[in-house]
């Protein structure tokens, strides 16, 4: 076991605070790894404030992990001292279920992954995410940081990336495509730069026009107002699929009005409310409404080498330790532009 420096939240909707955590020895097929960076998702502050349930503490939270390999196991095959790596949502999963083997491990059936944080790992044992200076992982759900991505920049594309990669790429965005991104956040931000590298022709629908110039300049064609009424007037009947990447509930009916016939509207944000639906919404169009989690290992590495290939990584706002909780707050009022990133060094 290690002691590390890690920031915790100790109990529900309670500040994060430093602290000390116990990180298991390194395992045969297990990576040690230096984390540099750790990006702020807002599922970690609907996690450390119970948002989605019922949650384990002392909780440390960060799945958006960049950092360089510090030491290896003796059966560690893919890695070696010194590799730049990324850890994203999952640590574990049971590998032999179907979903596994076909690299769905995000929806493995053989009792769940296990989360990079707030999860109970093979052992019994809480896991700890990436506020923190080490994280001992199984070196399968490691994946490779491409020379050309600054690990500053591509911490957050270990979920907000790969979260809006995975569904864009199964439902086929690309030239010939009109996709609508819901949200101009550290998900839709990123969505916007993904689909408009695959080809598609992209339309941003935010609740105002604030961030419009930004927008455009990430690779948006068009840019709504979805608090205009207009906007849905002139919409309807327009896209292809609409990826919705905000966690607040949605008028569902008056999004999926704005789908072609066939088209389907994916939701990546979770809402920590149910939303409500009249079905004639989807009936009607043979419109699909769907979800979508993260993406299996192998994909994640096919996002970052994506990303690299393309020239971008996310656009981020790199925070001390100390300012965690002013950033969760400023989080919560949409007062980031795109993702905060936590400079380890300074926990």
């Amino acid at each position: 076991m290690t002691t590390v420096a890690a920031y915790a939240a100790p109990a529900a909707k309670a500040p994060l605070e430093r602290t000390t955590i116990e990180r298991r020895a390194v395992g045969e097929f297990d990576v040690l790894i230096d984390i540099k960076f750790a990006g702020i998702c807002h599922s970690d502050i609907h996690q450390a404030r119970e948002g989605w349930g019922e949650a384990i503490f002392p909780m440390v939270p960060g799945h958006e992990i960049a950092g360089v390999v510090a030491e290896v196991g003796s059966g560690v095959t893919r890695y070696a001292v010194g590799d730049r790596v990324g850890v994203g949502c999952m640590v574990d999963s049971c590998r032999e279920c179907d979903n596994c083997k076909a690299g769905l491990e995000q929806y493995c059936t053989g009792g769940g992954m296990i989360g990079t944080y707030n999860a109970l790992d093979r052992n019994g044992e809480p896991t700890y995410g990436g506020y923190s200076h080490q994280i001992v992982v199984d070196e399968n759900y490691v994946v490779r940081i491409p020379d050309g991505l600054s690990l500053d920049v591509a911490a957050p594309l270990l979920c907000a990336g790969i979260t809006t990669y995975s569904p864009l790429k199964h439902w086929n965005a690309g030239p010939g495509k009109k996709v609508a991104i819901v949200g101009m956040g550290g998900l839709g931000h990123m969505a916007v730069k993904i689909a408009h590298a695959l080809g598609a022709e992209v339309t941003v629908l935010s609740q105002s026009l604030r961030k419009q110039e930004d927008g455009l300049k990430l690779g948006a064609d068009h840019y709504y107002a979805t608090s205009d009424p207009k906007t849905f007037e002139e919409l309807a009947g327009t896209f292809d699929l609409i990826l919705s990447t905000v966690s607040a509930p949605l008028n569902l009916d008056q999004f999926l009005s704005l789908l072609r016939t066939d088209g389907a509207f994916v939701n990546v944000g979770a809402p920590e409310e149910p939303v409500a639906l009249n079905l004639f919404s989807v009936i009607m169009g043979r419109k699909s409404l769907a979800g979508s989690g993260i993406g299996g290992i192998q994909e994640t590495q096919e996002m970052l080498d994506f990303c690299a290939e393309h020239g971008f990584g996310a656009e981020i706002e790199l925070i001390a330790a100390s300012e965690i909780n002013e950033a969760y707050e400023r989080v919560l009022a949409s007062d980031v532009r795109y993702r905060f990133v936590i400079d380890t060094a300074t926990i």
